[in-house]
């Protein structure tokens, strides 16, 4: 005979079954190093990044879709786009909300810091094609700094401060070797004369005047001959810094028939100054030196010296970058100004 288990049967609640379809959740795995650029060879335009943005800051298409005055439809077939073409889905969709996925979260930062990089190079590519941006290399020779050179460069500072500039002094025959060779952007010369491979062109010029120690016979004199220095020693600089600047005082000389018995060179005219100072010999200059004469030289003016010498901005003749043109542009301007200010009437 069978035994029939007596089974104790227990009340439970009802259970009651949801029959809409589950709400999916995908969680996925990003590397850390992930980069917008790190992708095959189908492209990604800026205007996915645009999109997905808006989106993932709305959290919402028809949002979106209004903030970028685009219909809905297309901007969800651009995202499902750049879904397909990352290979992740970014967005966790339902009927209730939208929400990034962690491959979403990561994506967003990369997109916004590639559209921000991208307007940074924008805007720096046209500062350089405007020359508000770049580097500039500048060579000029020491005495054009007793010139209306340090009150350009000072304008030109305030105009360009994004500009690195970079200046060097050195000898005008140093400056056209360094042009040449591409070494400097530009320089300002003493009396360079024309060059093939170089623009010059004239900013400033300057008569000559005699250079005596304050013991000489013609000390008291405010004009003089250069015919009267015809015998005394010169102290000079080499024609190795430029041969054209050397070469226009002596012409003052062999106007008169006479060439300058060179006792002494120097470098530099402030060494020139104190030698003559100190009685080794007289010079030719341009008329600048007077501005750092000391008490014990004299300066006179050359009767008849239509010889002048010239301050020179030089670049290279086939130079096409802004930032050069634009730092031309100002020496011009600046100098011009300089040198031709309107006399006051009394």
């Amino acid at each position: 005979m069978s035994a029939k288990a007596n089974v104790n049967v227990m009340a439970f609640p009802p259970f009651h079954f949801n029959l809409s379809p589950p709400q999916p959740y995908v969680q996925y795995l990003v590397r850390s190093n992930y980069d917008v650029l790190d992708m095959d060879d189908r492209d990604i335009e800026l205007r996915h990044l645009r999109y997905f943005i808006a989106v993932a800051e709305e959290l919402h298409f028809g949002r979106a879709a209004n903030r970028l005055h685009l219909a809905q439809p297309p901007l969800s077939q651009q995202i499902r786009k750049l879904e397909e073409i990352l290979g992740y889905p970014l967005f966790l969709r339902t009927s209730r909300a939208v929400k990034l996925t962690a491959a979403g979260e990561v994506f967003l930062e990369r997109a916004r810091r590639t559209l921000r990089n991208v307007h940074e190079d924008l805007a720096e590519a046209r500062s350089i094609g405007h020359g508000d941006l770049g580097f500039l290399r500048v060579g000029f020779i020491g005495s054009a700094m007793l010139t209306p050179l340090p009150a350009m460069l000072g304008q030109y500072r305030r105009l360009y401060p994004k500009v690195q500039l970079q200046l060097s002094e050195t000898y005008t025959s140093s400056i056209i070797q360094s042009l040449t060779k591409g070494i400097l952007d530009a320089g300002f010369l003493r009396d360079g004369g024309p060059s093939e491979a170089l623009h010059v062109e004239r900013l400033f010029s300057e008569t000559f005047v005699a250079v005596l120690p304050h013991t000489h016979p013609l000390a008291s004199r405010k004009i003089i001959s250069a015919a009267q220095l015809r015998d005394e020693p010169f102290v000079f600089f080499s024609p190795i810094a430029g041969s054209l600047a050397y070469n226009k005082p002596i012409s003052l000389c062999e106007e008169h028939g006479f060439r300058p018995h060179v006792v002494q060179e120097a470098p530099q005219w402030l060494t020139i100054l104190a030698l003559v100072g100190a009685g080794l010999g007289v010079s030719i200059a341009p008329a600048c030196v007077r501005r750092i004469a000391e008490p014990n030289i004299v300066c006179p003016s050359l009767r008849n010296a239509h010889v002048t010498s010239d301050i020179e901005l030089a670049y290279r003749s086939t130079e096409d970058r802004a930032v050069v043109h634009a730092f031309a542009n100002i020496a011009r301007t600046s100098f011009h100004r300089t040198t031709h200010k309107p006399s006051r009437r009394k």
